[in-house]
């Protein structure tokens, strides 16, 4: 028999790969929002006025708004998230030392639940216990781990970054061309970066590559279409 053991120490497995291929999913649908976001804002005010200084001051201010919203939003909701856990934890810490043996026997039950013998599932809780009473049952019963809970700052950081990195596409785009080719360099600069974060985001979650990616650079044309005649329809042309 094959002796597996030590096998690719550094290879990542179960929560910890999945929890790694959660925040590169999230990073690419952060650079999503970002593509999506300021390409609809300067396409807009590219369809109001050929000012070069307006169309790049939009994009700028919609950059800086967008990356803000996303980073304070995320802090908020991971913070309020840790505070839920870290919550429960303590309550888990205080039904351990106040009645061990009931808590035993509560996490043999969910071992049992999940198709464990009695008598092995028993023993599992047993040893468990032994090793760390709080992280066995804080995996069976919460599904926390108490040593790696999400960072609040790290996940706020993360969405500015990837929110940044997407919103700099359509800006780059529509502010680096003549004024004759703004509009459709940029449409190509987000439909190709669309198309990017909808394919790898389909390929991460293990979903049809080509169906995500046909969507995403559908809601991203359809946003830039929109964005582009309310610009025009409200917008004064200037030369």
């Amino acid at each position: 028999m094959k002796d597996t053991t030590g096998t690719h120490p550094h290879e990542p497995h179960g929560e910890s790969l999945g929890s790694r291929l959660n925040w590169l999913r999230a990073g690419v649908l952060g650079a999503n929002d970002g593509i999506v976001s300021v390409a609809g804002l300067v396409v807009g005010v590219a369809g109001a006025t050929t000012d070069h200084g307006a169309i790049l001051m939009a994009g700028i201010a919609g950059l800086v708004a967008g990356a803000l919203s996303m980073a304070g939003g995320e802090y908020v909701s991971v913070s309020t998230q840790r505070d839920t856990e870290q919550a429960a934890l303590k309550l888990e810490k205080h039904e351990l030392k106040t009645m061990p043996e009931a808590e035993e026997r509560e996490l043999a039950d969910l071992y049992e639940e999940r198709g464990l013998s009695r008598e092995l599932a028993e023993q599992v809780a047993r040893e468990l216990t032994q090793k760390d009473a709080l992280a066995a049952h804080a995996e069976a019963e919460l599904g926390i781990d108490p040593d790696d809970l999400t960072s609040p700052w790290q996940a706020a950081w993360a969405s500015l970054l990837a929110f940044s990195i997407g919103a700099l596409i359509p800006l780059l785009a529509i502010a680096l061309p003549p004024t004759s080719w703004r509009v459709w360099t940029c449409v190509i600069a987000v439909g190709a970066g669309l198309a990017l974060t909808g394919y790898t985001s389909a390929a991460l979650g293990g979903a049809n590559r080509l169906r995500a990616l046909v969507r995403n650079v559908g809601v991203g044309a359809l946003t830039m279409l929109v964005t582009y005649y309310v610009g025009a329809l409200f917008g004064i042309t200037t030369g």
